[in-house]
Formats: C-alpha cells, sequence, structure tokens
C-alpha cells in the first residue's frame, strides 16, 4: 500500500480519528461519571499526543534531520538502532 495523498481522504481520516477519540472518551466517562476519571482521561490522551510529537516532530527538526519516520514500528527501530545519535551539538 503506498502513502496517502489525497487531501480529501487525509482530511477524512483525521476527522474520523477525533470522532473516535471523542466517542470511545465520552463512554469512558460515562460508564463511571467520576470527574477523577475524566481528568485521568485527559491527561492520558494529553500525554500520548505529546509523545507522539515528540517521536516524528521533535526527534526530526531537534535530534536526526536526516531520518524521516514513517510509523511508531520504525521510530522503535530508530531507537534501538546505532544511527541515533548520542548527543546534540
Amino acid at each position: 500500500m503506498g502513502d496517502l495523498r489525497n487531501p480529501k481522504v487525509i482530511w477524512t481520516k483525521g476527522v474520523l480519528f477525533l470522532f473516535l477519540g471523542i466517542l470511545s472518551s465520552g463512554i469512558l466517562w460515562l460508564r463511571t461519571r467520576d470527574l477523577q476519571v475524566a481528568m485521568l482521561l485527559g491527561i492520558a490522551i494529553w500525554s500520548f499526543c505529546r509523545s507522539y510529537y515528540f517521536a516524528f516532530y521533535v526527534i526530526e527538526h531537534y535530534v536526526d534531520s536526516k531520518y524521516r519516520f514513517a510509523g511508531l514500528g520504525h521510530f522503535l527501530r530508530y531507537t534501538t538502532s546505532k544511527r541515533m545519535p548520542k548527543e546534540i551539538d
């Protein structure tokens, strides 16, 4: 399967991800109706978003500009490879 290049399909995919996140978060919160669960869920979602941003944007722009990531599997391979820079200049 090749890269996704159609802007309409990319936007549709993004909207569906947003919809699924809101739907699943809402269902989880409605099952408990606990403010602590809602806050922990929000923190978990925010943290995962930041780690995803780190894995792709931060590494590519601030650590190793020569490497392009194609997914989290590639990022895990990158972190265990000898190619990963040891320090930032």
